[in-house]
Parts: C-alpha cells; structure tokens; sequence
C-alpha cells in the first residue's frame, strides 16, 4: 500500500469514516454551540479543541501545498484553542464546523492529486523528516483530541 493511501485512509478516519473510533463530524453534528463552547474543567472546550485542529490542519496544508516550511517561533499553542467570547452562537458554529470540514476535505484533495514522490520528501527545515511522516503525525494528533472531544462530550451529556 502506497503512502498515499494510508495517509487519506488516516485522515478520513479522523474525520468521517467510523472505523476504530466515531469520527470527529459524527461527534459534533448534534451539538448546539451552547453545548460545543461548555467548558466542564474550566479549560477548554470542545469548540476550542476543534479551533485547535483547524488552526494547525490549516497550518500544515499550508506549508504542504506551498514547500514554504517557515517554522514560526512566535505561534503560542495556546492561543490556538481561543474562543471568542461573544462569537458564541449558532451561526458562528456551523461556520466553524463548515471550516472543520473544509479542511479536512481539502487534505483529502491535497493527497489524492499530490505525486508519491512528494510524500516521501525529506523536510529539511522540520528535523528531516519526510512528508509523510508529518502528515501521519498530524493524523495522530488529530485522534489524540479527537478522543478529547468525545470524552468532554460525554461528561456534559451525562451531567
């Protein structure tokens, strides 16, 4: 199986192919912005973890598409979970699971068309290692909060 493959098959599992886990746009379909900005330890929510995937699938499509692998000291990941405040409603919601799914759909897209050789590609600038290991890696991350979501989830549907 070529890199290729088990790259969009990686990313489409994180997304919308239940397989090991409920994919993130199963999970997030029923809630209502009310519920997706709930903060049940008082640090994030699941609308700022899902700002958090965007931010950074968004980042590395980026570099991705353009080979332009500036690696910015100045990025806080903090800052990467932000949820206004007074963005919270409905239309702010859907516009950023409308974003989720873009870039997600977009990654899919990126690989399909993208050559094999480009996976396989060492990145000098990000400790050599070769694209296919950073888009894996982005994948595993993505599980990593995916798990969070559901998790959070859970806790506030139970309480």
């Amino acid at each position: 199986m070529a890199y290729k493959s088990i790259l969009i098959d990686q990313i489409t599992a994180c997304y919308n192919d239940k397989s090991w886990f409920i994919p993130l746009e199963e999970i997030l379909k029923d809630l209502t912005s009310k519920e997706a900005a709930y903060k049940s330890d008082g640090k994030q929510s699941i609308w700022s973890i899902v700002n958090h995937l965007i931010f950074w699938n968004e980042r590395w499509l980026e570099r991705f598409e353009t080979e332009n692998i500036i690696m910015s000291n100045t990025i806080n990941n903090d800052e990467t979970f932000y949820l206004d405040p007074n963005c919270i409603n409905e239309h702010e919601w859907k516009k950023t699971l409308t974003r989720l799914e873009n870039i997600f759909s977009r990654w899919i897209e990126a690989l399909e068309t993208c050559e094999e050789s480009k996976l396989t590609k060492v990145i000098p600038e990000y400790y050599g290692a070769p694209w296919w290991g950073v888009v894996s890696n982005l994948s595993i991350h993505n599980a990593y909060h995916i798990g969070q979501i559901m998790l959070l989830k859970k806790q506030m549907k139970d309480n």
